[in-house]
């Protein structure tokens, strides 16, 4: 078999009537697909990593350059803190399979905020990592995008 043909492997029988079919799920079994979730969940471990320890850290526990650059905006250790937390949050929650697309998407719209920081406050001088970091959450929120049909019905089942 081919790299680009699809693997399909039955899963469940369903039977209606008198006959049986079964319901299948394409590229379960492919080696292309296994190594294309392996290396998304790589992706989602070095960017939860990343916010938690070398973007989250720092502000929570409010090193001198964090500290300067949130006094600098006029926000103070409130929002300091306030900023480490949520990407601590996104961080751990990149790592929880139901929350995986929301934390990516929650995470890309703080970034797009520190874009519009980086430009209207720092004159542009990072401006380029919230960018960059960006797109890897944007294909995370997308890749992940069937977790969220789970995460509603779990809502919904809790109210």
């Amino acid at each position: 078999m081919s790299e680009t043909t699809a693997h399909v492997t039955p899963i469940a029988p369903v039977t209606s009537g008198a006959s049986t079919t079964h319901v299948t799920r394409a590229g379960s079994g492919s080696a292309r697909g296994r190594r294309a979730w392996i290396a998304l969940r790589a992706l989602q471990v070095v960017l939860a990593l990343f916010y938690g320890f070398a973007s989250a850290l720092p502000k929570l526990i409010a090193h001198p350059s964090a500290a300067e650059s949130f006094d600098k905006l006029g926000w103070g250790s409130a929002g300091m803190y306030t900023i480490g937390l949520l990407e601590l949050a996104g961080a751990v929650a990149l790592l929880i399979p139901v929350l995986q697309s929301v934390a990516a998407t929650a995470l890309g719209a703080l970034m797009v905020g520190a874009f519009v920081v980086q430009i209207a406050v720092f004159d542009g001088q990072y401006a380029a990592t919230p960018l960059i970091l960006i797109l890897p959450l944007t294909l995370i929120a997308w890749a992940r995008r069937g977790h969220n049909a789970e995460l509603l019905r779990l809502l919904r089942r809790r109210a």
